[in-house]
């Protein structure tokens, strides 16, 4: 595995890769990689364990863009050495690890990706500017790479969404793979920002994906009043633990319009805050 912060590097060795007619695959990270992340190497991989047909870039950057003021930029878990060694053992081909001054020379980016609509409700309510920064990110990402296709995970859906709706509308040539979420044991979704979670907040956090599995049934058998759903997850994330609701929500799952009546595919989605720390999840349920 190579590893370079130059992005002149990076396309070099994607070149050589195109030319030697590989499929070029991206997967953008944050870092403090985990299953989820390494699991997206694994699909990717498959069936390619000799490293023939698809050459696989990772990429490591923490974006100040998508971080509000007091949000965790600063504090977010960075383990440069520990990523370096998962993604190799993983079937990395070259992990792009680039400094901010990398990306953003000017020490801010002037032009940015604002994707409409689909970034303005559930976590774009919460986090003004999230999303902005997310979508001329990744949009940078591809310009660097290229990739044919990239891959993102369920647990972050409505990050998929944005990021879904700017190719389509900036006629990007490349394909997006939603990966599903990985959990613990215990249901919780994997994440970095599980690291920041005390024994006791660690403890109660399953009561997220409890309650939307326990909303997924009622709708299977046969509940279809969004209001019904959505009041028995508030009624059992507050009984069960401490955690301050910043949202719950049913959308449809193609665009995140509000619905309602549940139909169709549809997408139950939260985010709650263990002291500090917020945490989202989300099932998607057909009907």
């Amino acid at each position: 595995m190579k590893i370079t912060e130059y992005i002149a590097v990076l396309r070099e060795n994607v070149k050589q890769a195109r030319n030697q007619g590989k499929t070029i695959v991206l997967i953008p990270t944050m870092g403090f990689l985990h299953y989820g992340h390494l699991s997206m190497v694994e699909a990717a991989r498959q069936g390619d364990e000799e490293h023939e047909r698809n050459y696989i870039v990772m990429s490591i950057f923490v974006n100040p863009l998508q971080f509000g003021p007091n949000e965790d930029y600063d504090r977010y878990p960075r383990d440069l050495i520990r990523d370096s060694r998962l993604a190799q053992e993983a079937g990395v081909d070259l992990l792009f690890v680039p400094s901010v001054q990398e990306m953003y020379p000017e020490g801010e980016s002037l032009t940015t990706v604002n994707v409409t609509k689909v970034s303005a409700e559930l976590c774009g309510a919460h986090r003004p500017g999230h999303f902005q920064g997310v979508a001329t990110v990744v949009n940078k990402l591809f310009n660097i790479v290229l990739p044919d296709v990239a891959y993102f995970g369920q647990k972050d859906y409505q990050q998929f969404i944005v990021i879904k709706q700017m190719v389509k509308d900036l006629n990007i040539p490349l394909k997006i793979a939603l990966m599903p979420t990985i959990r613990e044991a215990d249901g919780l979704a994997l994440s970095s920002r599980n690291s920041y979670l005390n024994p006791e907040q660690r403890k109660q956090a399953p009561v997220l994906f409890n309650s939307l599995r326990n909303a997924a049934e009622l709708i299977q058998a046969g509940e279809r009043n969004p209001e019904v759903i959505l009041n028995t997850i508030e009624q059992r994330i507050r009984n069960e633990s401490d955690g301050q609701i910043e949202y719950i929500e049913i959308r449809k799952a193609e665009n995140l319009e509000k619905v309602e009546k549940i139909n169709g595919s549809v997408v139950i989605a939260l985010a709650v805050h263990f002291g500090s720390t917020r945490l989202i999840d989300n099932i998607i349920v057909e009907v």
